[in-house]
């Protein structure tokens, strides 16, 4: 089974530990994700960091959040600097992907011990325009 965006979400792996291995753990995520930028913009890839992300229900905007980085317009990069990994992380960049046109994304915890978590958000109903 090919991933989508394979290539991308390798590159923003690599990026990922080679941070992590330069740092380690116990900074705060905003360290991690100035440090992930430049990792990306090495590599050439184009990110934006802190992007709003609009939440709309029944054609009201509802909610606006920021996501931590965009890659190449195709990934959600969602960092955290915790212990590990909980299920609320996961759901908080599942809504991310509901609420955009992006299907791929991320979650890289910069904790005692990296993880990382690719999650995937498709159907035909995402991010209707009103």
């Amino acid at each position: 089974m090919e991933y989508l965006h394979k290539d991308l979400t390798n590159n923003v792996i690599k990026a990922f530990y080679n941070v992590y291995n330069n740092l380690g753990y116990g900074f705060l995520e905003k360290v991690y994700e100035n440090s992930m930028i430049i990792e990306l913009q090495k590599m050439g890839l184009h990110c934006k960091k802190q992007q709003s992300i609009k939440v709309y229900y029944q054609g009201i905007e509802v909610g606006d959040y920021f996501a931590d980085i965009i890659v190449n317009d195709l990934l959600i990069i969602e960092l955290k600097a915790a212990s590990s990994i909980i299920q609320e992380h996961e759901f908080q960049l599942i809504n991310y992907l509901k609420a955009t046109n992006i299907e791929i994304g991320l979650l890289l915890n910069f904790g005692e011990k990296p993880e990382i978590k690719r999650k995937i958000f498709t159907n035909n109903i995402k991010n209707i325009d009103v």
